[in-house]
């Protein structure tokens, strides 16, 4: 799913911050975007700055989060690698579309293989070490795209945590071709979430292993929001934007929407409305206010999403279902319907138990009342214990199995195969006094046992 701008009428530009202040620098934040735009003149045109409607992934100029570290004024990221545009066209071998694992309205990403040996912009020394990564080439056209790239190589060059997507480097060479701006990723061999809920991939991801991913997701937020100098909002949290490692750990990639939250985390700030159509708070759509509770709703849309299987707005859907949240609303209360709104794929092999109380974690994240939503960090507490529970159904399952032969828990109780057996026999004996009151005593006589068990078996 595309990522759109949301046009709001009551909103226009970036209007400060209400009650706690803003994350950025109030004066300060004037002063660098006004020599930072007039220091590049491949900027776009005003009409395509002030593009509006639901148009993918567009957004107002005054809507840019300046970067807290300024490198783009000469200072070099830490820990990333600057590559070649030369060195990334033969990573991925003349950005060949067979190589494609993602498009967007940012561009396409592709896999490519680079030397770790070395730098430079001949992937470095011949027989080296080397590594698959992601390539991400934005669209040449637009003062969007750049804008995007400006802010992740900003964020992800100082953010670092487990469940946060590794970037690797970049690349930004301006040529006689025109701009080239790229972003290298760690490789995620398993794809996004949505893949795996849309069934784009052959594996089937278990109920344990859906958890594990909400809980690492989760983490990511808690890490944003909570646990920085400065809190981060995501702003566009979705199925999509969470990839998969080797081992299913969920990392959040994708920051070209990024905002600095009003500082201490207190009060909104007020910004044009851009994301994604079903995952974004309706308090930031309708009245464009941003606070972190926007991005623990987005989490509750994806919670939904992994109890169903189902993504957050469906078209091809009969109407009544095709925005998931309307349509799980008529079952969540009932414990006796909620296998009608469970994935198919997990129906019978999950802890229905656990299923309500992640269902119920989702309605707290997704309730219009952003005040009434948890923190990120009291919704990874929630997770553990809903995981906690999920693995002690699962553990008595599992010894319920192990026991087999035996039907039920009492001491004394017949095991389940002489059970079986004893049951057989008493039906062989009423179908034998039945058949004797209908047939002759001839015909009785020539009716083998075996026949007759056959016959009540049949």
């Amino acid at each position: 799913m595309k990522c759109f701008h949301f046009p709001s009428s009551g909103t226009s530009g970036e209007r400060g911050v209400s009650a706690g202040g803003g994350g950025d620098d109030g004066s300060g934040s004037l002063a660098v975007r006004v020599p930072w735009a007039r220091t590049f003149s491949f900027a776009s045109s005003s009409s395509e700055a002030r593009r509006s409607g639901f148009e993918s992934g567009s957004r107002e100029d005054g809507d840019y989060s300046p970067p807290a570290t300024g490198w783009w004024q000469g200072k070099r990221p830490e820990g990333l690698r600057a590559f070649g545009f030369a060195e990334l066209k033969a990573a991925t071998r003349g950005f060949s579309r067979t190589l494609v694992i993602g498009e967007g309205g940012f561009g396409c990403v592709y896999r490519g293989v680079i030397s770790v040996s070395g730098e430079g912009n001949d992937g470095g020394e011949r027989g080296g070490k080397t590594m698959d990564v992601a390539v991400k080439q934005l669209n040449r056209h637009g003062w969007q795209g750049h804008r995007e790239w400006i802010t992740e190589v900003d964020y992800l060059g100082v953010l670092k945590h487990p469940n946060l997507v590794k970037l690797i480097g970049y690349c930004a060479e301006d040529d006689e071709r025109g701009i080239q701006r790229l972003l290298v990723y760690e490789f995620m061999p398993n794809k996004s979430l949505e893949d795996h809920l849309l069934a784009r991939v052959p594996s089937n991801l278990s109920w344990a292993m859906r958890l594990k991913i909400a809980r690492g997701a989760a983490c990511g937020l808690a890490y944003l929001h909570e646990e920085m100098d400065f809190q981060l909002i995501f702003r566009d949290f979705k199925s999509s934007n969470i990839l998969l490692d080797e081992e299913f750990n969920a990392k959040l990639s994708d920051f070209g929407l990024a905002r600095h939250g009003p500082a201490g985390g207190l009060g909104h700030i007020s910004t044009p409305v851009v994301g994604t159509v079903g995952y974004a708070a309706p308090e930031y759509v309708h009245l464009g206010r941003l606070t972190a509770k926007s991005d623990v709703y987005s989490f509750g849309v994806v919670l939904y999403e992994l109890v169903t299987g189902r993504r957050s707005i469906d078209r091809n859907l009969p109407r009544t279902e095709q925005k998931l949240l309307d349509w799980v609303k008529p079952y969540v209360s009932d414990p006796k319907k909620l296998h009608i709104i469970v994935d198919p794929r997990i129906e019978g092999k999950c802890s229905m138990k656990s299923v309500q109380k992640l269902i119920n974690l989702a309605n707290k994240c997704s309730t219009k009342r952003p005040k009434s939503r948890p923190r990120m960090s009291a919704v990874v507490e929630m997770l553990n214990e809903i995981i906690e529970t999920s693995n002690k159904d699962s553990v008595a399952r599992g010894a319920s199995s192990d026991m087999g032969d035996f039907d039920g828990d009492d001491e004394g109780k017949m095991p389940l195969k002489e059970s079986c057996s004893y049951r057989n026999r008493i039906l062989d004996i009423k179908e034998l006094i039945s058949l004797r009151r209908t047939v002759s005593k001839l015909e009785w006589k020539a009716l083998a046992p075996g026949s007759l068990v056959w016959l009540s078996r049949a």
